[in-house]
């Protein structure tokens, strides 16, 4: 691999990765949330969910709606979630603050119910996530963009296992843009200043 790392940026004089540009949404989620270890099984539900929603548009445009998203979703709280019934499916399709897609409104019920079935009968979310890792964040080295894979072995190991579950919109492209923004995986790349913060909090969990 080469040593360069040509497509590492800086805003403000700071070495980042390239695809938060220069909006400041984006780069404070670039360097609050993307790649930090996330083990909640709340907070892993609503990623989830809103990496579902993204399909086929950008993060940026569901970064900006999540304030949104939150309050027509009750919080992301799976358990108000996996009851929501024709009319609220029909209410949240009026709603111009999220995403208006029928399909995946159904998918976060059904998800939501699967989620709710394992935190009862299985492991838990979190844990089940986590132990696709080994219940640790797995630290690349990526220096390029061109280094970063869309999918991995391992995502779509566990894009199959949640949807065995009744996960739906978490096919492997999907999952592991998941797994990068929750951390199971750091892909910072390794000029970025955030990338040995991001190493130093893997490890083991659970």
């Amino acid at each position: 691999m080469s040593p360069r790392t040509t497509d590492i940026v800086k805003v403000g004089g700071v070495p980042r990765c390239p695809w938060p540009g220069e909006d400041p949404l984006y780069l404070a989620y670039h360097d609050e949330e993307w790649g930090v270890p996330e083990f909640d099984d709340r907070a892993l539900f609503e990623k989830l969910i809103l990496d579902g929603f993204q399909a086929g548009l950008s993060w940026i445009t569901i970064l900006r709606k999540r304030e949104n998203f939150r309050a027509a979703f009750d919080g992301f709280d799976p358990q108000r979630i996996a009851r929501y019934n024709e009319r609220k499916v029909a209410a949240l399709m009026q709603d111009a603050g999220i995403v208006r897609n029928r399909a995946k409104i159904a998918g976060a019920v059904l998800s939501a119910q699967a989620w709710l079935k394992i935190m009862e009968e299985g492991p838990g979310f979190s844990k089940l996530l986590w132990d696709a890792v080994g219940g640790r964040p797995i630290v690349n080295r990526f220096r390029s963009r061109a280094d970063v894979p869309a999918e991995t072995p391992l995502s779509r190991a566990l894009s199959k296992e949640l949807g065995s579950h009744g996960f739906k919109f978490c096919g492997p492209t999907i999952v592991y843009a998941f797994m990068q923004a929750v951390g199971m995986v750091n892909d910072h790349l390794v000029g970025c200043h955030r990338h040995a913060a991001c190493a130093a909090l893997a490890r083991p969990h659970g």
